[in-house]
């Protein structure tokens, strides 16, 4: 035997001591049901001491059980599995505390088809599980808002002129299905918003790029909203501004939601620059607004999920869709202080193939 300390079991204390840094828990033990090696995190979990359970019986140590009160040994029998098995897959249990606890395990066998030799068990905390399940049930809540208030909208007045038909004025009729038309671009705009958060979370996002003009496609979306808002919007092009490198469609839908999202948020004139990117080919879009401004620590945030600020509406989307098609793309998006006070959020949209692989 080397000089490396050993435990009476035979584990190097080694092991156990690079066990002790793994992030997860780990329990193993012999073909015979004994305990050779516990991590501190393992024991955290099952409320043991690690040395003591060294030796101990596995079900002595492994006591978690499921809600019927069976113990996890007596659901899955590692030691009598049959030949092909290799594993057991991830099962939740509740330990001595009455918390969660995930487990995976692994069967050691000497030969393929030979009889369990050791059995390894990874354990983990449930909580991030719980935080997960808790996100998405605030997902699916924030879901529902949003496609509940158009739909209410659009579910009164159909109904006001199926009951009132005969007794309301065209003026009146064209007024509620116009109410009801600009419900349902509402809703067909965060379904789509919804789909593409959808496909940029899950890498799935289809691109089309070519080469486009950044005045041109800034332009129109610049003057079709300021069509439908009494605020000032300026646009200010820099002379020889080079082509980009970008999806038309998706090009517009990132200015769309700057330009929208500062008129939403800000005050006053909202401005819209276009200059060529210093260190390399492509075009840098600056929109400024005139309101609050973002404060520093909230800058991240701005780019999350369903992040909104104020009472200024919106389904919190826009920007992170926004930080999504920029990526994308190959660009990248900032937010600074503007020079008289309010936002600035610049996008630089590179004029090559910079997507990333």
């Amino acid at each position: 035997m080397s000089g490396e300390s050993r435990r009476v079991d035979g584990t190097p204390s080694r092991l156990r001591s690079l066990a002790d840094f793994y992030p997860d828990g780990i329990l193993g033990a012999t073909r015979d049901g004994v305990v050779t090696i516990l991590n501190a995190q393992g024991a955290a979990l099952l409320g043991v001491d690690s040395e003591q359970a060294l030796g101990l019986p596995f079900d002595e140590v492994l006591r978690l059980l499921d809600q019927d009160g069976r113990t996890w040994l007596g659901v899955n029998r590692p030691f009598e599995s049959i030949s092909i098995v290799r594993g057991i897959p991830e099962q939740t249990w509740l330990n001595a505390f009455g918390e969660e606890v995930l487990t995976t395990a692994r069967l050691v066998r000497n030969d393929p088809l030979g009889p369990v030799v050791g059995i390894a068990v990874g354990l983990r905390s449930g909580r991030g599980r719980a935080l997960m399940d808790r996100e998405r049930s605030d997902l699916v809540a924030t879901v529902a808002h949003e496609l509940r208030s158009p739909l209410t909208g659009v579910k009164g007045f159909v109904q006001a002129l199926l009951n009132r038909w005969d007794k309301l004025s065209d003026d009146q009729r064209k007024l509620m299905l116009e109410t009801v038309n600009a419900d349902a671009d509402r809703l067909a705009r965060l379904i789509a918003e919804l789909l593409d958060v959808a496909r940029i979370d899950t890498g799935r996002l289809q691109l089309y790029p070519r080469e486009s003009s950044a005045e041109v496609l800034v332009g129109r979306v610049v003057g079709s909203i300021e069509a439908g808002t009494a605020r000032g919007i300026s646009l200010e092009v820099e002379e020889g501004l080079p082509e980009v490198f970008a999806d038309p469609d998706k090009f517009t839908q990132v200015v769309t939601n700057l330009v929208e999202n500062a008129i939403r948020h800000g005050q006053g004139q909202v401005s819209v620059r276009l200059e060529a990117l210093p260190s390399m080919p492509g075009v840098r879009i600056t929109v400024d607004d005139e309101g609050d401004g973002i404060p520093v620590e909230l800058r991240r945030r701005v780019f999350t999920k369903f992040w909104t600020t104020g009472e200024s509406g919106g389904s919190g989307l826009g920007m992170y869709i926004v930080g999504g098609l920029s990526r994308a793309h190959g660009g990248r998006v900032t937010i600074e202080d503007a020079p008289g006070g309010g936002a600035r959020v610049m996008v630089d949209w590179p004029s090559d193939d910079l997507r990333p692989d």
